[in-house]
C-alpha cells in the first residue's frame, strides 16, 4: 500500500471535507446499463447494479439519470443550478465541484421511467419497484447514500434518488446500524488488526478493520481458505476487509 492508496477503493469518502483526488484514483468506466452509453459507471459498480436490475427486472421502470462526472461536467451542473434554482437549493441538492461522489464513478441516481424526468431531483419513492431495488440492492453493495435524518452529517439534502457503491458485507453493516457513510467510516476506527470487526454472511466470517496510514509497517496475512481487500478512506487511512472460509 501507498500513501496515493488512500483515497482509492470502494469505500472512499467524498464530501465537502474530503475532496475527490481524481489524479490518483481514475475509475475504470463503462456503461451503466445495456443500450445506454452516456451514463457511466465503475466498472464493478455497473456489474453489481446489473446483477440487481436483472433480479428485479427494474429496467424496465427505472432509468439511470446520472452516473459518472468529469469535474467540468459538476462544475457545469452546479453553475447551471445556482442560475435557475439559486444558491441555497443548490447547496442542498448539489456537490461542490470536485467534492461530488459522481465524479468517482461509484454513485448512480435513479428514477421512475417517465416521460419527464427532473435531473437534480428524479422521482424515486418507497413503494413499488423503487422500494424494491432500494431493498435488494442492499446484498450487492449499494446504500441510500443521503438519507433523511442525517443532512446534519453528510450536508446533503435527503435524496431518495442518490445511490453509493460500498460493497458487501459494508452495505448490510450499514444498513443494520442505520449508518451513513461518514459514521461508518468513524465506527470502523474502533477496530484493529488484532481486535477486528466480525461479521458473517451466509455461514462466512467476515473481519474489518482500519489501518492508519503513518503505521510504519503491517503483516497482512490471509487464510489459505480466505480472501482480502483493502479500500483507502480518502480521510487518513485504509479498511481492510477479509473473507474466511
Amino acid at each position: 500500500m501507498t500513501q496515493a492508496d488512500i483515497y482509492k477503493g470502494e469505500l472512499i469518502l467524498v464530501n465537502a471535507e474530503h475532496p475527490y483526488f481524481e489524479n490518483l484514483a481514475k475509475p475504470n468506466l463503462v456503461p451503466a446499463a445495456s443500450g445506454n452509453a452516456d451514463i457511466l459507471l465503475e466498472q464493478n459498480t455497473a456489474t453489481h447494479l446489473s446483477q440487481v436490475m436483472e433480479k428485479i427486472n427494474g429496467w424496465q421502470q427505472i432509468v439511470p439519470v446520472s452516473g459518472w462526472r468529469s469535474l467540468k461536467e459538476q462544475q457545469d451542473i452546479f453553475k447551471q443550478s445556482l442560475k435557475d434554482n439559486g444558491r441555497t437549493f443548490t447547496q442542498q441538492f448539489v456537490a461542490l465541484p470536485g467534492k461530488s461522489e459522481h465524479q468517482t464513478g461509484l454513485a448512480i441516481d435513479l428514477g421512475l421511467k417517465k416521460e419527464s424526468i427532473d435531473f437534480i431531483r428524479p422521482d424515486f419513492p418507497y413503494i413499488g419497484i423503487c422500494q424494491q431495488f432500494r431493498e435488494k440492492s442492499v446484498p450487492y453493495g449499494f446504500i441510500e447514500r443521503y438519507p433523511r435524518e442525517k443532512e446534519h452529517i453528510t450536508g446533503i439534502a435527503h435524496e431518495p434518488w442518490h445511490f453509493r457503491y460500498v460493497g458487501t458485507p459494508h452495505a448490510e453493516i450499514m444498513r443494520e446500524h442505520h449508518f451513513c457513510l461518514e459514521e461508518y467510516i468513524d465506527f470502523l476506527k474502533r477496530f484493529s488488526q488484532d481486535q477486528p470487526y466480525t461479521f458473517y454472511k451466509d455461514s462466512q466470517e467476515i473481519q474489518i478493520f482500519y489501518l492508519k496510514a503513518d503505521t510504519e509497517s503491517v503483516s497482512l496475512e490471509v487464510a489459505e481458505d480466505g480472501s482480502l481487500s483493502v479500500s483507502g478512506n480518502n480521510v487518513d487511512g485504509y479498511i481492510i476487509t477479509e473473507w474466511r472460509g
